[in-house]
């Protein structure tokens, strides 16, 4: 992927609501696989871009996830 396309590819920001929110990169291609993570604490944000080969993340934790659609807030369900 040239530096062109990487203008145009969306990007997330996540910003951890409490310590250890997990974010997770899959890649895209006929068998996903986990290829990388990142661990958040409290306060702490990261911004991520999808590219060739991230094509979903997944957030585990109490986040709030900034999209170009709006902001979402995952929930921690553990605490339960």
């Amino acid at each position: 992927m040239n530096e062109k396309d990487m203008e145009n590819t969306p990007y997330i920001c996540v910003k951890a609501l409490e310590k250890g929110v997990s974010i997770i990169g899959v890649t895209r291609g006929e068998v996903t696989k986990i290829h990388h993570t990142e661990k958040l604490d409290k306060g702490e944000v990261l911004i991520a871009q999808f590219t060739r080969n991230t094509s979903a993340i997944k957030i585990r934790g109490e986040a709030e996830i900034y999209t170009q659609f709006g902001m979402i807030q995952s929930e921690n369900f553990e605490k339960e």
